[in-house]
């Protein structure tokens, strides 16, 4: 019934919603401030509570469709158009259909606000429902063949708390949950900034042997982003696209993904905005652009949501991306937020035209975050796709601690960009290393031409942010992974110097469509004696990559660096950890022993 008043309603209520935001000024007025989004404050602003009751069986509650629930009353209801916009319905709208047989719901809630929302008692779907990007561990490469490593930088962490999650549960995660670098890139270690934005990237080095494979060393590259002051950035345009579907029904889901976007409202200042779109069935917008004076309004909309229905992500995307384009303003951050359990069932669904949906709609600049929530039916392939093609990033959300890392803690470097398109190129010196192999990024690869070519899409990265890559090397001389060529085989040639390897990192400035270049060697100055000598941030990147690799069960680490050497690598990198994420994963680590034996 739902999405049947939705279409009835559609392009009428996308007018009603645009006059609502330039007409009607005391909806966002921001003499109401900030507060607790109490039934009294949110009715003072037009957002009853949705009614707790056992079941649909007055007239009232039968007629009424999850988007007038978000309505606020006194206004007509504003989803945005289901046919296009230029469509209008001429004279009165249709009737109603007739209302669908009484639903029974569970009394049960979450504690997400002032008061609770009514959500369908929908069974927990089975765990092997997950869907994850199947990508086959990277090869060992010869230097003298393939010289050149290209790939994409990835900041995100998606993959560290879903194995968390696991973990947790007493569970192994399965093998294409691991994405080594998302395990490695989810810590601050600490490199040296860079000090002007006109070179917004600094890249520190450092080789050492490595602790899993005799005669081997890493090579630990961090690359760290420029962080812009808070005062000086330009104001956020942002779209909530909430999935509200029934799969969002746990407390895992939409009432954590409330808690976590509140912890996003509380950090907007008055020059930015926020819209709300949400979706289950059909799409519909339940807050017209707000500016961060109107906290409570955003807080009250958001409470006011509840899941039941169908996964109409395609649809609630292209709407999300209609109302980011309507107020797009290009000296700001124009981005869309979307928090969901990746489960689209309805409509676009195929994670391939999502990608190609997203791929083009960056083009009009307004990037795309994902959020993931949930379990059992959690869809890792949907948000990597849509992520990866958005120009944004990707993290799942297994509690409001994460919320809090992720939307305060790690607010500048998810929202403010400093650069897009970053890809990054190591040459290696066939007289100094025989073999290589990059550790992670297997989604994350690319040709070697792609690294000039400025057509060719690559990652994010937002301000403060670092990447990490770690290498595994084989030095010239010592015993190759593969026999030598009998034929055709020539020595490598004697150039370079003391030179390892030459990096190279080019991105663009946010917005712009011309690369810029930054370049330096890697030397005998970079390298360690030993890895006890290294800087700590080695030793603990080290430490998570060699975790990530026996969570996968990668032929590369001997069976001598068992799980106590994982953890005593790591114990004694903690550092000051004033955030205890070094010590959690510690434990992470002593749980992956128990649960993986070995």
């Amino acid at each position: 019934m739902a999405s049947g008043l939705v279409r009835v309603l559609g392009s009428t209520a996308l007018s009603l919603l645009i006059a609502s935001s330039t007409t009607a000024p005391s909806l966002a007025s921001p003499s109401r401030g900030d507060g607790a989004a109490t039934p009294e404050a949110c009715a003072a602003l037009g957002y009853a509570p949705p009614e707790r009751q056992d079941s649909f069986t007055t007239t009232q509650a039968r007629k009424r469709s999850a988007l007038t629930q978000y309505a606020p009353t006194g206004v007509a209801p504003p989803p945005l158009p289901i046919p296009p916009v230029q469509e209008r319905f001429a004279g009165p709208p249709p009737p109603l259909p007739p209302p669908p047989a009484p639903m029974a719901y569970s009394g049960a809630t979450a504690d997400i606000g002032a008061f609770p929302s009514v959500r369908p008692n929908f069974p927990s779907p089975a765990r092997d429902t997950e869907k994850y990007p199947g990508a086959a561990a990277n090869p060992i490469k010869r230097v003298a063949e393939e010289p050149v490593s290209t790939f994409s930088i990835d900041v995100d962490t998606a993959a560290y708390a879903n194995v968390r999650r696991f973990l947790n549960e007493g569970a192994a995660p399965p093998r294409d949950a691991v994405r080594v670098e998302e395990l490695v890139n989810y810590f601050d270690y600490g490199y040296a900034r860079p000090t002007a934005k006109d070179e917004p990237f600094k890249a520190t080095v450092a080789v050492v042997p490595s602790p899993w494979s005799k005669d081997r060393q890493l090579l630990h590259i961090g690359v760290q982003g420029y962080a812009a002051p808070r005062a000086g950035q330009p104001p956020l345009n942002l779209v909530f696209l909430i999935d509200t579907s029934g799969s969002m029904s746990g407390p895992d889901r939409l009432p954590l993904a409330q808690k976590a976007l509140n912890v996003l409202i509380d950090q907007l200042r008055p020059q930015d905005r926020v819209a709300m779109v949400a979706y289950a069935g059909s799409a519909g917008a339940v807050l017209s652009p707000t500016d961060g004076r109107s906290k409570l309004k955003m807080r009250c909309a958001l409470t006011a949501l509840h899941s039941g229905g169908s996964t109409a992500g395609g649809q609630g995307l292209k709407l999300a991306y209609d109302l980011a384009k309507q107020n797009f303003d290009p000296k700001a951050v124009n981005r869309v937020i979307l928090v969901t359990d990746g489960d689209f069932n309805v409509g676009i669904a195929e994670p391939a035209r999502l990608k190609d949906l997203v791929a083009d709609q960056r083009k009009s600049g307004v990037y795309l975050s994902v959020y993931g929530f949930g379990r059992g039916n959690y869809n890792d392939t949907m948000m990597q796709a849509l992520a990866q093609n958005g120009n944004g990033t990707a993290a799942y959300v297994d509690s409001l601690q994460e919320a809090r890392k992720l939307l305060r803690d790690d607010f500048d470097s998810a929202l403010f960009p400093i650069a897009d398109d970053v890809k990054i190129q190591v040459e290696f010196n066939p007289a100094k290393v025989s073999e290589y192999r990059l550790i992670g990024y297997e989604t994350r690869l690319l040709n070697r031409e792609d690294f000039n070519n400025d057509q060719v899409d690559a990652g994010e990265v937002g301000s403060g942010a670092a990447v990490t890559a770690i290498y595994e090397i084989t030095p010239a001389g010592a015993r190759p992974s593969s026999d030598p060529l009998r034929y055709g085989a020539t020595p490598p040639p004697a150039a370079g110097g003391s030179e390892l390897a030459f990096l190279k990192i080019r991105y663009k400035p946010p917005g712009g469509s011309t690369s810029k270049l930054i370049e330096r060697p890697i030397g005998a100055g970079d390298v360690r004696p030993s890895l006890a000598a290294a800087p700590e941030s080695t030793r603990f990147a080290v430490a998570v990559a060699a975790y990530g690799q026996k969570l996968r069960g990668d032929p590369w680490i001997d069976a001598g660096f068992d799980w106590d050497a994982v953890t005593g690598l790591a114990q004694g990198a903690r550092g000051e950890d004033p955030y205890g994420l070094r010590a959690e994963f510690v434990q992470l680590a002593r749980a992956a022993k128990d649960v993986k034996g070995s």
